[in-house]
C-alpha cells in the first residue's frame, strides 16, 4: 500500500514540475520578446510585431524603418539583420 502511495505522489510531483517548467519557458519567451522589441526600437525600428523565437535562439519579426517595412532577425548577441 505504501508503495502505491509513494508512486502516486511521485507521479503528481512530476506532473506539477512539468507544468511549472512550461509556464517558466513561456514567461521567458515573453520577457525575451519584450527585450528584443526594446532593443530593436532603440536601433530605430518602429512598429515591431510578429516576433517569434527560432530554435537556434534567434528572433525573427516584422518592423518598419525609415518608413519601409522590413523583416528583422536578431541573434542572442544582439546583432540585427534587416531584409
Amino acid at each position: 500500500m505504501s508503495r502505491v502511495v509513494l508512486v502516486a505522489a511521485a507521479l503528481v510531483a512530476f506532473a506539477l514540475s512539468a507544468t511549472a517548467f512550461a509556464q517558466t519557458r513561456n514567461q521567458a519567451a515573453a520577457a525575451g520578446a519584450a527585450g528584443v522589441t526594446s532593443r530593436l526600437q532603440s536601433q530605430g525600428y518602429k512598429d515591431v510585431h510578429d516576433l517569434r523565437r527560432l530554435s537556434d535562439g534567434r528572433w525573427v519579426g516584422e518592423a518598419t524603418r525609415n518608413g519601409h517595412p522590413v523583416t528583422v532577425t536578431s541573434d542572442p548577441a544582439g546583432t540585427t539583420i534587416a531584409r
